[in-house]
């Protein structure tokens, strides 16, 4: 099973989130988050006082899928959350050693 965490822009989530519920995903996770990569932030006026932002907004979506869905699921953010632009995000993927669902003690797949 593999752990696929994806930080794009906030206003991607929506068609990231519909493009993966329509390959089928059943359940994912999403964060708010704030950092910076290469974009480096950028500066603001607010009240003639200019100032700088180093950390942008962002959303971080965690899903977990099998082996065999992985490189789709990838695929599938990659191409619906790409502006073309610098800070479109990242995509980590992560090998699970074990999941275990609390309600009912499922394991492995089953407990997706």
């Amino acid at each position: 099973m593999k752990k696929i965490e994806a930080i794009i822009r906030h206003f991607k989530l929506e068609e990231v989130k519909d493009a993966l519920n329509a390959q089928g995903i059943k359940g994912m996770t999403v964060t708010e988050v704030r950092g910076f990569g290469r974009q480096r932030g950028h500066t603001e006026t607010y009240r003639g006082a200019e100032y700088s932002v180093d950390f942008l907004p962002k959303v971080k979506i965690e899903v977990v899928v099998s082996d065999e869905e992985a490189q789709a699921v990838i695929g599938k953010i990659m191409s619906t959350a790409r502006t073309g632009q610098v800070g479109d995000g990242k995509i980590f993927v992560t090998d699970l050693a074990e999941v275990v669902r609390i309600r009912t003690g499922e394991t492995a797949s089953a407990a997706i």
